[in-house]
Order: C-alpha cells, then structure tokens, then sequence
C-alpha cells in the first residue's frame, strides 16, 4: 500500500510533539482536536488506498463495491475539519485573536481549482497588509476548498458505482488526487490550529472550547443526515 502521510513543504512531520510548548490547557485542545481529526483521516485514507488497489490489480467488482463507503468516510473527516475552521475564524473575528499564517503552496496541491486557490492566497498575501485579513482569508479558502473536494469524491464515486462515468480512468485518478488535496488541507488546518492556539488568551481558551463543542454538535447532525444521503446514492451493488 502506497504511504500517504505527505505534509506541506515545510511543515513538521506528524509524528512531531505538535503540543510542546503549549500550556497545558491549550495542549489538550490541540491534542484532542488533533486526534479526531488524524483517526478519521487514517481511516478515509486506508480505505481509499485499498480500493485504488482493488482497482489497479483488476478487481474491478471489488473496487466498485469497496467505493461505495468512500463518500461517507470523507464525510467523516471533511464535516469536522469545515467545523474547525469555522471556528477558528469566528472566533478570530469576535475577539481578535489573529496568529501569523503562511500562504499555501500551489504546489502542494493536484487539482488545478485547488492549485488556483493557492496562487490566489499567495497572490493576496502580497497585497492584504493585515494578519486579520490574511489569516481570514486562508481559513475561508481552505473551507472553501474542503467543501470542493469532499463534493467531488461524492461524485466521483456515485458515478463510478452506477456505471454513470464518461470517463472511468480520469475519475479514478480525480479520487486519488482529491485524496492528495483533502491530505494537504487536513495539514494546513493543523498548522492554522497550532498557530492560533499560540496567541490565544489564556482567558479566552474555555469559549474556544465552547464553540468548537457547538459546532461539532451541529456537524453530528449534519454527518448522519449526508451519511444517510451517501447510502441512498450510492447503493451496494445487488442490493
């Protein structure tokens, strides 16, 4: 099986104690978060993987009956990682917590939509003269493009699974690049993390809390509700 644990150039393996130097109640939000976000990522990883191989060895029934769970794992990880950076930026704006961030690479990217978004926030950090307005933007960016992608897998394999693709070959390796990106997005939203977890008040890390808790409540809801949609597009086959 193929290794997909690749990180942002520059960015610190995952193996790295990412909480060092935090306080201790900021490192347990870090951990925690970070934690979830990495076991639904293994997950969504190691599935995708196999039924790439599936694919690839010529199990092609296999591969069609093993991708029909693709869609949901995604879901599994994409949802928390939109409520994570929803609160980030709400957070920032209401109380002006607002870290450094670093521009995204295009590089690190495979979809040309996803690369585009990148030069843009490269572009823009040339011309936005305030960390509020770069550290906004690049939440809202990689928000943007998580919901992108996570759309996108959806499709993919509801077309592969119902015989609906024009393009099988092309679909397939859509999936492995959507894998790629989403991978790219999950590091970048952990740096973001780490960054404003840095400069947060330490008065201010119980609300954080909060409203983490709170949408995570909201993406429960919303994760039964599109699991339940995935099943129905995408039915197992002979079922």
């Amino acid at each position: 099986m193929r290794g997909r644990f690749h990180l942002p150039i520059g960015a610190s393996p995952v193996q790295e104690d990412w909480s060092a130097w935090l306080p201790t109640a900021k490192a347990s939000v870090f951990e925690t978060q970070l934690r979830h976000l990495q076991i639904a990522y293994n997950i969504f990883s190691v599935a995708l993987d196999e039924t790439l191989e599936l694919r690839r060895i010529g199990k092609i029934v296999q591969a069609h009956r093993s991708i029909s769970v693709i869609p949901s794992l995604c879901t599994r990880l994409a949802l928390p990682l939109e409520a994570l950076l929803h609160t980030l930026g709400q957070h920032a704006m209401h109380f002006g917590t607002i870290p450094k961030s670093a521009p995204m690479n295009p590089s690190n990217f495979r979809n040309p939509r996803e690369q585009y978004s990148a030069r843009m926030s490269e572009l823009l950090s040339r011309v936005l003269f305030t960390e509020r307005s770069l550290f906004l933007h690049k939440v809202d960016a990689l928000g943007e493009m998580i919901t992108r992608i996570h759309g996108h897998v959806a499709e993919a394999a509801s077309d592969l699974v119902s015989g609906a693709s024009t393009a099988d070959s092309a679909d397939w390796q859509s999936l492995d690049d959507a894998h790629f990106d989403l991978n790219t997005c999950f590091r970048e939203a952990t740096i973001l993390l780490k960054s404003f977890l840095v400069v947060l008040p330490d008065d201010q890390v119980l609300a954080f809390q909060d409203s983490v808790a709170q949408y995570l409540d909201e993406f429960t809801a919303n994760c039964s509700t599109l699991l339940s949609r995935h099943r129905r597009m995408i039915p197992i086959e002979g079922e």
